[in-house]
């Protein structure tokens, strides 16, 4: 086999582009800024100016330097490219539309998938990292229509004070326990408020850690960012099987 240099890359092997918030947080394993997280490399690439703030905002004059950075990603050689926050789902459109490979930005493009695969009267909970900023605007630029908005419970996690202290305000720390506990009770919240509730979705990229955890306590099953990349990445990187009949 004959292989063909790169001359934009300096490593070969990354099929997921990771693009990442400008957000100082300990990224622990299972969070979807943690490279050990994956069974597979992945590349990462941080987008400079674009803070927890100004996502939560809606910021869309962040999109060029977004892009630029998605293209930088594009040119050292990922096949696909992601985000670490629900909120990116503000640029998916735009930079899908932009670029010649897979972008999947946002962990909240899986639930058309999700409300696909339960009751038609059933719902989903989403657990976010900021309810208010879950806008039905924000819903609609993914094509989840005004039907499909009316079987979703949002959940925030605003009054997680460890979650807020550590994300948003940047301490420089984080208590994972303190964290899981928050996102496990914030959970069992959403199925008692929301009884035909069938499916979760943690939406934010720190939340991944907590997943067997959330389902241990539901019993449902939990979808989260690191349920969308594999399902992207094992789309792209097709396995080759062996066994015996």
């Amino acid at each position: 086999m004959i292989y063909t240099v790169n001359r934009s890359s300096v490593s070969y092997g990354e099929t997921i582009g990771i693009l990442l918030l400008e957000n100082f947080v300990p990224f622990i394993p299972g969070d979807t800024a943690n490279a050990t997280t994956y069974r597979y490399p992945v590349r990462f690439q941080r987008v400079p100016g674009l803070s927890v703030e100004r996502i939560f905002n809606h910021d869309l004059s962040m999109y060029q330097i977004l892009k630029e950075k998605a293209v930088s990603l594009y040119e050292e050689g990922v096949k696909a490219i992601t985000g670490d926050c629900g909120f990116m789902a503000v640029y998916q459109k735009q930079l899908a539309a932009d670029m010649d490979i897979p972008v999947f930005l946002s962990s909240l493009l899986q639930i058309p998938f999700m409300l696909s695969i339960i009751g038609g009267t059933d719902s989903i909970s989403i657990i976010t990292a900021n309810s208010r900023s879950l806008t039905s605007d924000l819903l609609e630029n993914l094509d989840v229509t005004e039907k499909m908005r009316s079987r979703i419970h949002i959940v925030g996690l605003e009054d997680c004070r460890e979650f807020v202290e550590a994300v948003f305000e940047e301490k420089g720390t984080l208590d994972s326990e303190k964290v899981e506990k928050c996102v496990v009770e914030h959970s069992l919240t959403a199925v008692r408020d929301c009884p035909s509730t069938k499916a979760i979705l943690l939406e934010c990229s720190l939340l991944p850690p907590y997943a067997h955890r959330v389902a241990e306590a539901t019993g449902l099953p939990v979808f989260d960012y690191i349920t969308m990349i594999d399902y992207v990445h094992d789309a792209l990187i097709k396995r080759r099987y062996t066994g015996h009949m």
